[in-house]
């Protein structure tokens, strides 16, 4: 029987089955979770080897509701619904440990906090730290005080800066963003190591970064650079615009698609590149990208004074 739960930690990795995380991976999977701990022991192999080993799928937000499928050993079976992709109609498919997930659903709000600052303290009673929350976790508001906002944490009743966020009629920001915001959320995370799988602001992979910047910008869009590459509007390349997605094929564009990148501008991109290597701004002449350019996608609404 399907339940519902709710992402218990700051940031829960999806793996791709119970058996697939490693000794070394323990950190990533507890309650408490140490995310930072995690990534600071991994090698480049071991990185490497969560993309090559098929070991991870994708991460879930602190507050994000799934559906439990099963469990077993100690790991849920889950679907993320917000997170669209062709591997499940119901949304990302993949497993996480129990002991991250805390029995529930999202209660209705009127209105819900989205964190648009990389990083923010969940705050308690006592105005102690309990969690450090990462860019784009959204949880609904209970009512709004002078500097901080009150919401409902799968840990109880909480507390948020408002300076670290934005208030939404919906639990994804309700005011969309134009190409050229999209293009100045991911600016915001230059410099920030690749992570396969990565969804948060320890660390995105390429698809995970082109979703996040369009989500934060009112476009849920789908998790995996294929699926992207399927819907919203197809663009001529030589029509592209700032926050185009643009779509990268193995076989100099005619083979299957491994990348995607946000159109930056002036023959220029922004991208989450592959493991070992950071978000950058790239131009694209002259590069084994530019060979392997196949396809550009639009998910943002062109307005008045859109250019």
């Amino acid at each position: 029987m399907t339940t519902k739960a709710l992402i218990a930690v700051p940031v829960a990795t999806v793996w791709t089955n119970g058996d697939s995380a490693r000794e070394m991976d323990r950190p990533a999977l507890t309650n408490p979770v140490r995310i930072t701990k995690w990534l600071d022991s991994l090698t480049y192999e071991t990185r490497l080897a969560l993309c090559d080993e098929n070991r991870i799928q994708s991460q879930a937000l602190f507050g994000q509701e799934v559906f439990v499928m099963e469990e077993k050993n100690g790991w849920s079976h889950v679907i993320i619904p917000d997170q669209p992709s062709s591997k499940d109609d119901r949304g990302y498919p993949g497993w996480i440990p129990s002991a991250q997930l805390s029995t529930g659903e999202v209660p209705p709000s009127e209105t819900y906090a989205i964190v648009v600052s990389p990083f923010t303290n969940l705050i308690n009673d006592q105005n102690e730290t309990e969690l450090e929350l990462s860019f784009q976790t959204v949880l609904p508001i209970v009512k709004e005080l002078d500097e901080l906002v009150e919401v409902n944490a799968p840990t109880g009743r909480r507390y948020l800066k408002q300076s670290d966020i934005i208030i939404s009629k919906a639990n994804i920001n309700d005011q969309m963003g134009s190409g050229q915001d999209i293009v100045t959320s991911g600016e915001t995370f230059l410099g920030l190591p690749y992570l396969w799988g990565g969804m948060s602001s320890y660390g995105f992979d390429c698809s995970g970064f082109s979703y996040t910047m369009c989500k934060t910008n009112g476009y849920l869009i789908p998790r995996d650079a294929n699926d992207q590459a399927k819907k919203g509007k197809e663009i001529p390349l030589d029509h592209v615009m700032p926050g185009d997605l643009l779509f990268f094929a193995y076989e100099e564009g005619k083979g299957s698609i491994h990348h995607v990148a946000i159109y930056y501008g002036d023959g220029k991109m922004i991208h989450s590149p592959n493991t070992g290597k950071s978000i950058e701004i790239l131009s694209l002449k002259g590069t084994y990208y530019e060979k392997e350019l196949c396809a550009a996608r639009r998910y943002w609404e062109e307005t008045e004074g859109s250019s």
